[in-house]
């Protein structure tokens, strides 16, 4: 995966974290409705979305990006996924049809951005400061 792609695809995952941060914090109640979770969980994940976005703003912004801090945003991805798939198996019996369908298809999702990251990451030079 050339930097270029890295970029992007760090880029593009900003913009699903800010977009999760809007629709999460800011129409909570709705969000939870449609999705049948409770408000503290839908409120959490729109929180998380915000530094990640700005973590992945800043290491697409850079010139060369952090190899550390670009497979730091691939694991936490990972971590997104095993949360999501955590939360369906606690909150299934209450979750609507539709809330199901989009925390899988998120995840799945997101296991994409996490696979794309480290990829990009892995061709990235390591750097050592002293």
């Amino acid at each position: 995966m050339s930097l270029f792609n890295l970029k992007n695809t760090l880029i593009i995952d900003a913009i699903t974290c800010t977009g999760l941060f809007v629709f999460c914090v800011f129409a909570t109640a709705t969000v939870a409705t449609l999705l049948g979770l409770p408000s503290a969980v839908v409120t959490v994940a729109g929180w998380i979305g915000l530094p990640s976005a700005l973590l992945m703003l800043f290491v697409a912004s850079q010139k060369v990006p952090s190899k550390g801090l670009a497979n730091l945003i691939a694991v936490g991805n990972l971590g997104w996924v095993l949360a999501s798939f955590a939360v369906l198996a606690i909150f299934a019996g209450q979750m609507t049809g539709l809330g199901i369908a989009v925390v899988i298809v998120q995840a799945i999702g997101v296991l994409v951005f996490a696979i794309y990251e480290a990829k990009g990451a892995a061709v990235l030079p390591r750097t050592v400061t002293v």
